[in-house]
Formats: structure tokens, sequence, C-alpha cells
């Protein structure tokens, strides 16, 4: 295959409301429609534009729940509409990569694809495509490929890969295991040795090469997967849909396929230093955004009107996202969390921000999901 003809199908997946990001993220407005790149761009828009030198907008595929779909494509106006792909349902990470591989290998049987999430940030844009076209190398020789981040701490908010020997005398490297989030210690182990990198969740593969996969260990899921792209496009697209999603199982491309397939040799990986961040919550939306000189971080359109909309006097380490319109004051206060939206505010330690996801799931139980 000549490099002319490996053009990069770009797959991102814009799924999931981002919990951890209550009460700006909400079912009706998740976190990658939000702009939250310390720029205008939202996530998502700022995802597809750091595909521009590797693909074009006719190859960039979005999958997508029905309520988003209409905002996806407002906001990608140069994404093609009947590239937005509409799951009816959420059924997980494996179904979503599945329905775009499938679609993708109608088109182009020995595509090259790579399925990215919606809702990371990259600061070093040529470093992360360096590494693109490095795993594309690896996808031409039938390895699914997986991005793997070089560890700066011992995180235990991420998946960890096991990585083996170099492939060839470049830098990919085999996959020899993944491993799940792990305690602090098991982590602090894994960083000292050097031999693991974080799972990004970031992939790229032939689409004939990740579907036989797929069919071997997910054999039910493959050949829903496959009836429904038999008719992609056509007047039975809607029904045989319609019938066959539900019946899909739910389970992420890791366990589906990823840890089946390092275990027989076929993952490879290429480490990554690209300023990755999985913006998971308000904590480590303030640790990737510009603060001020006393650490504090305004949420929002930089340089916009909403900076006035913030007033704080003796703070340190807030990060404050102004979202209601209303004036945010503060005083006297460090290392909080202030979240004001037109019917919720949250106010809570930097350090608890991952347990915000909590009272969203207790907003469900006390049945109140018009906060949701």
């Amino acid at each position: 295959m000549s490099d002319e003809q490996a053009v990069l199908y770009g797959v991102v997946l814009a799924g999931g409301t981002g919990t951890r990001l209550w009460p700006l993220s909400r079912a009706g407005h998740p976190k990658f429609l939000h702009p939250l790149t310390g720029t205008e761009a939202s996530l998502l828009q700022a995802t597809v534009d750091r595909l521009d030198t590797l693909t074009s907008p006719d190859r960039v595929f979005v999958v997508t729940g029905v309520a988003h779909a209409a905002a996806v494509s407002r906001q990608l106006s140069a994404v093609p509409d009947e590239n937005v792909l509409v799951e009816p349902s959420p059924r997980d990470s494996c179904a979503a990569i599945a329905l775009a591989a499938a679609v993708i290998a109608r088109r182009d049987p020995e595509a090259i694809m790579g399925s990215f999430a919606s809702d990371h940030l990259i600061a070093d844009k040529e470093a992360f495509t360096g590494v693109i076209r490095q795993a594309m190398e690896g996808a031409r020789q039938g390895l699914l490929m997986t991005l793997g981040i070089t560890p700066t701490r011992p995180e235990t908010g991420y998946g960890y890969l096991q990585c083996g020997g170099a492939i060839g005398d470049g830098p990919q490297l085999t996959v020899e295991e993944f491993k799940e989030k792990p305690t602090y210690e098991v982590a602090e182990g894994y960083v000292k040795s050097g031999g693991y990198l974080w799972n990004a969740g970031m992939f790229v593969w032939r689409v004939d090469a990740f579907l036989a996969e797929l069919h071997r260990q997910q054999p039910q899921l493959a050949a829903g997967i496959s009836r429904i792209a038999a008719v992609w496009g056509t007047a039975e697209q809607e029904e045989v849909m319609g019938d066959v999603w539900p019946t899909l199982p739910k389970i992420s491309v890791d366990y589906a396929v990823m840890e089946g397939a390092a275990a027989v040799g076929r993952v490879g990986t290429v480490p990554g230093d690209f300023g990755w961040n999985d913006v998971g919550d308000f904590h480590t939306l303030g640790e990737v955004l510009t603060a001020d000189q006393a650490g504090n971080v305004v949420v929002g359109h930089q340089g916009s009107s909403e900076k006035h909309t913030v007033l704080l006097r003796d703070t340190e380490s807030l990060v404050v996202v102004p979202s209601s319109g209303r004036l945010v004051a503060a005083m006297g206060v460090r290392d909080l969390v202030i979240v004001d939206t037109p019917d919720a505010v949250l106010v809570c330690p930097r350090e608890r921000a991952q347990e915000v996801k909590q009272l969203v799931d207790h907003l469900k139980e006390l049945g109140q999901h018009g906060y949701i």
C-alpha cells in the first residue's frame, strides 16, 4: 500500500455525558460540546481539527447518540452529515467502533482507521501526528495499534499497557497485556519499571484486521454489525439498526477485542509524549488551562466577556466555571471548584472533584432527572 493510498480514516467517539463535569456537562449537552480547550473550540471540534494533516473532512466519522447528532453536525460543518453515525442507544465503545469500522470497510476494505475519544486535550499536535503516522506503519502490517502515553506520575485513574520488545527497528513495541486501573502502590511500580505506558484509549488499525479479530472473539457482536453494515445507506438501514442494535453486547473495545488480541501477539503500541490529558474532572481542567498568578483558572471562552462575570479576592487555586451570566464572587478561599449554571451551583474541594459523579448518581436516586 503506497503512502498516497494510506490516508487515515478518523473515527471520533462522541458518547457519554461526562458526569464528573456536572453541572456543566448534562445529558442534553455533554462535555464534548463545550469549549473547555482554552479557545473558542469545543472538545469535539478540537479533536477533529487536530486530524487535519492526517485526513480530510470526508474521511472523518463521528459516532454519537440520537440526542446529540444535530449538535454534532452543527459543530462540524465540514464533515458530511452521512458521516455522523447515530447509535440508537449507548452500547459502550466496542459496538460504536465496530459500526464505524464496518461502514468504512464498505467504502475501502483495506482502509486504516484511527479511533479517538472526543474529550481529550492534546498540547503538542505535531508530536501527536508523528505518533499516529508511526502507528499507521504497524497497522499496515496487520497489527491492532494502540497509543501509549509515557507516564508522568503513578496515576490510579488510568489503565496501563505492559510493553514487550520492539517491532522491527522502529519505535513500535508489542503489547503483552492490558492492565486494569491499579492501586497507587502498583502504579508506582509500573512507572518505576519503565515497561508500562498509560492506555489512552486511542487506536489505529486496518479495518479488515480489526473486523477479523472482532469476529474471532465476539462473533455475536460481529454478526450483528455485519447485518447493519450490509444495508447501510439503503431504505432498510433504520429498520435493521432498530432490530439489531439493542441485541449487541454492551462491552468496551478493550475487554471485547484488545485484551484477547494482545494475548496472541496482535497488538502493538507507539509510546507518545504529546501533552495528553483526559479531561475527566474539574481539577484536571484546572491543571490544563492557563491560571492567573494565584493559580486560579476561569473556564470558558478565554478572553471573552465571561471574564467580567468573575470577581476573585485573596483566592488561590480555584477552578471557576461561570456559565449562568451571573456574577460569581469569591473571597478568602482556596483549592475549590465553583461551577455556576442557570439551574444548579456546585462547590467542592478540588481534591474531591472525582467524586462529583456520586452527586449525579444521588440525583438519579432522588428522581431529579431534570438536573441530570
